[in-house]
């Protein structure tokens, strides 16, 4: 079945296994030929949509996170990320994020977009494929629940700063696809009108499709975020996305049953492959799986299927083949 004719297309969440050769030589020609290889594992297993697999974001001194955080706070001005004692204690007693001990940075001034460019990290992939390409970042609302505020002292209002910084990062980006990563929003459904007030800011810069990614979290393997999907589809319902990126396989395909009064306008992408599991599921499996998603959904409603998020703590041969098999399954469900 050609490209053209696919009714729900393929794509990844963002992430790939750290290839042992780049994080033993992290230079520069390294990093290019890594994502190069990223890419071309894609093309060949046939996934519809490309990641960059978000390699350049990976430092040594938080592997925890694949630099889902680190890489975008750290470079923001008004953002400093040595902090002492006292910091640590107040970041512990403020947040409430029992899985981190220590805050990603504690915001001394006005958030300014500093030496962050997310443009430049967009044209280097842009350059290694001839696919279409997906460019994913942080959403403002995770990013702000993981610093100290020391100027804003408003959650809200430290969220729509971040959200202005990146969404003059976006405005230079033209993907065919910009993802916004929220991780944190399962866990507390009750920020989700501004927390959808700032992801809207980012998406109305955005010059090709829109997509936002929730998930219940993926902290060293783990799942963080205690919720259910029930209370999340009024902040989904408030984005101003053309299609969602959700986490299903783990909490079960038949809870996607709670979207169906979501706005016809947004297509919803449904993850089908489990990335906290070694084992790999195979295409029969995932066809079942997108059965029970389109009966629920309705067939017009289900855009994308991928995995439930980014594939950084697998094996590279789990992932690859988890990425093979994705294909497989879209494939024979459409053949049925």
């Amino acid at each position: 079945m050609a490209e053209e004719e696919h009714a729900i297309f393929t794509t990844l969440v963002g992430s790939y296994p750290l290839p042992d050769w780049l994080r033993v030589c992290p230079t520069r020609q390294a990093l290019v030929d890594a994502t190069r290889v990223v890419l071309k594992i894609q093309e060949e297993a046939g996934i519809d949509v490309a990641t960059d697999g978000e390699l350049y974001r990976f430092d040594v001194n938080h592997p925890e996170t694949n630099g889902m955080i680190d890489y975008f706070v750290g470079k923001m001005e008004g953002i400093t990320t040595t902090f002492g004692r006292k910091d640590l204690a107040a970041f512990r007693n403020k947040t409430g994020l029992s899985y981190r001990a220590a805050p990603a940075g504690v915001v001394e001034g006005p958030i300014g977009e500093g030496t962050l460019n997310l443009p430049a990290d967009y044209r280097m992939a842009r350059a290694l494929t001839r696919s279409k390409l997906k460019f994913t970042l942080t959403g403002p609302h995770m990013l702000s629940k993981v610093l100290l505020d020391r100027h804003y002292k408003d959650r809200a209002a430290l969220a729509a700063a971040i959200a202005g910084v990146l969404a003059t990062q976006v405005a230079h980006i033209d993907a065919d696809v910009v993802q916004v990563d929220e991780a944190n929003i399962p866990g507390h459904p009750e920020e989700g009108e501004w927390a959808a007030a700032a992801v809207n800011r980012v998406l109305s810069a955005v010059q090709g499709e829109k997509a936002v990614h929730v998930c219940f979290g993926n902290y060293g393997g783990q799942t963080v975020q205690q919720g259910t999907w029930d209370a999340l589809v009024p902040f989904l319902t408030a984005l101003r996305a053309d299609h969602l990126v959700l986490e299903f396989k783990r909490w079960g395909i038949e809870q996607v049953a709670c979207l169906k009064d979501l706005p016809e306008t947004v297509r919803i992408g449904v993850g089908v492959i489990d990335i906290k599991d070694n084992g790999v599921e195979t295409p029969d499996e995932i066809a079942r799986d997108v059965e029970t998603a389109a009966a629920h959904l309705g067939p017009d409603r289900l855009a994308y299927i991928h995995p439930d998020c980014g594939f950084w703590m697998l094996q590279r041969s789990v992932a690859d083949r988890k990425i093979e098999a994705l294909v497989k399954g879209r494939d024979l469900f459409e053949g049925r």
